[in-house]
């Protein structure tokens, strides 16, 4: 018989309970560190700068003009792209920049001992800065198999930033440091 006010000892369910609820809330906590880890750095990775001020010329408007350079959208573009008209594609890495083009008419800078190698179908960008290296044949247009960075649209990988218009590819980094790359000139950046 119990006394009255006195304890009743717990049962071996209770105990039980206990133990689970001792276990669960340790757990509970490291899931909401982990969480709120996950939220800033999303919130880190959307607010920081990522992209590039409009260039000169830019219609300001974020639509493609003939002649003119678009406002860069904020939506992120693939790391590998092509342009509408497949005849300039770029991958992207945190490492650097490279473009080709399949068919130009300008004339590229000369680079010594190409002997038997093309230039200016291959445009880099890396920490180094602007390259044109010689390479061995020409590329040809790009397949569908390539994502299509439309007109207006930007791609950002690292400290780099891509953007496709109407009048070629503009890759720099967020220092301004690049290049623009259409059929017709590739001019560097700074």
């Amino acid at each position: 018989m119990t006394t009255p006010g006195a304890a009743t000892p717990p049962d071996a369910a209770a105990l039980a309970r206990a133990a689970r609820r001792r276990r669960l809330i340790p757990r509970l906590v490291a899931l909401d560190a982990v969480l709120v880890a996950a939220v800033l750095v999303v919130v880190l990775l959307v607010t920081l700068p990522g992209g590039t001020p409009p260039l000169p010329g830019a219609s300001g408007t974020g639509t493609a003009t003939a002649g003119a350079t678009p406002t860069p959208t904020a939506t992120p573009g693939p790391p590998q792209f092509q342009l509408p008209s497949g005849n300039i594609a770029c991958d992207m890495t945190a490492g650097g920049v490279t473009c080709t083009i399949a068919s130009e008419t300008f004339t590229p800078p000369p680079v010594a001992n190409c002997e038997g190698g093309s230039v200016g179908h291959t445009v880099v960008l890396d920490a180094h800065g602007v390259s044109v290296p010689c390479v061995r044949g020409a590329p040809s247009r790009v397949g569908g198999q390539v994502p299509v960075l439309d007109y207006g649209g930007t791609s950002t990988v690292g400290p780099y930033t891509c953007t496709s218009a109407t009048n070629g590819v503009t890759c720099t980094t967020a220092q301004g440091v690049g290049f623009r790359l259409a059929r017709q000139e590739l001019v560097t950046l700074p």
